[in-house]
């Protein structure tokens, strides 16, 4: 059996050891944010109660595996404790799972990875410590959030104090309107054109439609509200993936991308489409079947070239 153009179901860092070095020309993935899922079983019923227990509530982001303890309580040292620690738990996670990538990704190879505007940092730390060379950080702009954190001028309100008129406009946090995704590069061999001309990789494509050189910003990405959104809870847009493969992976079949997160498949899905090969990695099984299932749908295309 050939080793791309498939979807695998188990925990990537095992499953990647039984790949070639060299392998792949590009990785795209989104892996589970710091939701304190460490320890945690990361599987659909452990989601679907987590959903499920705020479908009530007045908690404003219903879409998220919720728990994470990380939002609530009191900052006392305890708390702050166990933030950090939580922290250095996910970043060695990453850590683990980059030095498979690593292996596998020819040189030259752009790694994309999605994160929160809070933990970016320490997966950018994670995949250098792998070997990996930060080229950037790319802002998916997305629609706007809704901000989670303290209205200072209602709690005093709410204390019955006199001044609270004074503190309108003070809030506890930002709205949030954009993701990171974290853009890394397994080392060169030499320079840009000898890595191309053994490799085929290293460079990215940077003209848009309109004829204009792409920014590091990507905005005004379609939204699409497919089946994978009602069984995924994080599922990205389509046309995002696609902008991404068409960006980081050159148009032919011989260049193989990976996804050792592929949650609903729309990276995989993004490549078939755009006539590239592909590798998903998935760990929960139910997640598999809707790959499977959006991939059949799926018409591959080599008219990119």
């Amino acid at each position: 059996m050939s080793l791309h153009n498939n979807i695998y179901i188990g925990d990537c860092r095992i499953i990647l050891k039984d790949f070639p070095e060299d392998f792949f020309s590009a990785c795209i993935t989104d892996p589970p944010y710091n939701y304190e899922f460490i320890g945690h079983k990361w599987d659909t019923d452990e989601i679907k109660r987590r959903t499920e227990r705020v479908k009530n509530s007045s908690t404003l982001v219903k879409n998220i595996p919720y728990g994470s303890g990380l939002a609530g309580g009191v900052r006392n040292a305890r708390w702050y404790a166990k933030v950090r620690k939580n922290i250095l738990e996910y970043e060695q996670w990453c850590f683990d799972w980059a030095i498979q990538v690593f292996r596998v990704c020819k040189p030259g190879a752009p790694v994309a990875v999605f994160n929160s505007t809070r933990t970016m940092a320490h997966v950018q730390v994670a995949l250098e410590r792998a070997g990996f060379y930060t080229r950037d950080c790319l802002v998916y702009r997305r629609s706007s959030g809704i901000p989670k954190g303290l209205n200072l001028k209602n709690a005093l309100k709410q204390r019955s104090l006199s001044y609270y008129q004074e503190w309108e406009g003070w809030h506890s946090c930002l709205r949030n309107e954009w993701e990171a995704v974290v853009l890394v590069q397994k080392p060169l061999m030499n320079n840009y054109l000898d890595t191309f001309l053994e490799y085929g990789v290293g460079l990215f494509y940077t003209k848009n439609e309109d004829g204009s050189f792409q920014s590091n910003i990507i905005e005004n990405t379609r939204r699409d509200y497919g089946e994978q959104h009602q069984v995924h809870c994080t599922a990205k847009p389509l046309s995002l993936m696609e902008k991404l493969v068409t960006m980081l992976v050159p148009p032919s079949k011989d260049h193989i991308v990976l996804d050792p997160f592929a949650g609903s498949g729309s990276t995989l899905v993004a490549a078939k489409k755009l006539g590239r090969s592909y590798v998903g990695i998935e760990i929960v099984p139910e997640y598999a079947k809707l790959i499977e299932d959006r991939l059949n749908k799926v018409e591959d295309s080599n008219n990119h070239m």
